[in-house]
């Protein structure tokens, strides 16, 4: 959901400062409901899931129209909302990012990569992981991904979990500080993980020298694409027309203030034509899955299914891809059909290039 500041964290628009006020009490007294705490426990859920043999049996279940109105009866998970799949071999486990190249600083970025990949890449579809290092790759940055990582905690935010926030911090800062003092940019492929570490962070922890390092350091993919561009270290070798995207700025993209640089990365490739829609899709993290708030999510997202649908294009995409999971879904349940692809903005320019797919 579209969100607004309010003192030192961010709400959904629909949340009075009451109720969010009465989530914060609720989990700092240990009353958040069993249901919320397992949704927001993301590194809990992915590590068990992605194992291949779960994976398989979660993936299944998760299709499986009695299974999916037990997981309702028990966890509030509505069983219309298309869920995405575990992957059976994680991001993490076989990245293979490249140091080899010379380091080529630009005048407004550093000249190498360090990936935080992000509990959804690394889990769910870890395709968007490799292709971002293939982009990197062809473009002879060196990459690394940072040595360790947990939740960047924007769901436990939203959760008003605080304390579950600055624990995932603890657990994350000081390794990507260590990383942005050695002059790496860190890329983060989701933007919500990117705004938690570059605006959220910095917020609750105005004092924290290291968390504000982090940020400074901290990139959205094609901001750091269009940067490159401007000075010229952006390479437009493109082999592949896209044709029409319907690409939609999602609400976690547009708060970072740095514009539509997708958009314009993406349109740099020939033959291609992106129509953009920037409104909130109605998904909003965890929220948009419960029960209660299904039918609200896709009323939210009446009129960005609409335009994307009217665009009649070749490719859906979103930088977030939870909102473009939603998106096609309602597409769909809405009755039209969609013979457009969904692809992630890395997977779009990956194919331009004309580069292989990723390893996941």
């Amino acid at each position: 959901m579209a969100r607004e500041v309010q003192g030192s964290v961010r709400r959904p628009v629909a949340d009075s400062p009451a109720a969010f006020a009465g989530r914060r009490r609720a989990a700092a007294q240990g009353e958040t409901r069993l249901r919320d705490r397992i949704l927001t426990s993301t590194d809990a859920l992915g590590k068990l899931a992605a194992i291949p043999v779960v994976a398989q049996t979660v993936n299944y279940a998760n299709r499986n129209a009695v299974a999916r109105t037990v997981l309702q009866s028990v966890l509030g998970v509505d069983k219309r909302r298309d869920l995405p799949p575990y992957a059976a071999v994680k991001f993490r486990s076989n990245a293979a990012p490249g140091e080899q190249w010379a380091v080529r600083d630009g005048a407004r970025m550093p000249g190498r990569v360090a990936i935080f990949a992000t509990c959804y890449i690394n889990y769910n579809e870890p395709g968007i992981g490799h292709d971002l290092v293939s982009i990197l790759a062809h473009n002879k940055i060196p990459v690394v991904l940072a040595e360790q990582e947990a939740c960047c905690g924007m769901p436990k935010l939203e959760l008003g979990d605080l304390e579950g926030v600055v624990r995932l911090k603890g657990r994350n800062v000081p390794l990507l500080d260590r990383l942005a003092r050695d002059g790496y940019a860190i890329l983060a492929p989701v933007p919500s993980c990117t705004l938690m570490f570059k605006q959220e962070l910095p917020l609750l922890l105005p004092e924290d020298e290291a968390v504000a390092r982090v940020a400074e350091a901290m990139f959205d993919p094609f901001e750091y694409f269009m940067l490159r561009h401007r000075d010229c270290l952006l390479k437009t070798d493109f082999k592949r027309e896209l044709g029409r995207v319907a690409y939609h700025l999602p609400c976690h993209g547009r708060v970072q203030n740095v514009g539509q640089k997708t958009r314009e990365t993406v349109q740099l490739v020939p033959g291609t034509e992106v129509v953009t829609v920037e409104r909130c899709a109605g998904h909003d993290g965890t929220w948009g899955v419960k029960t209660e708030y299904f039918e609200q999510s896709m009323k939210i997202g009446r009129p960005v299914f609409r335009q994307m649908a009217q665009a009649q294009p070749d490719y859906v995409s979103s930088d977030c891809p939870i909102a473009a999971r939603h998106i096609c879904q309602g597409i769909r349940d809405g009755g039209t059909e969609l013979k457009a692809q969904k692809a992630h903005p890395p997977s779009l320019l990956r194919m331009a290039y004309g580069l292989e797919e990723g390893r996941g």
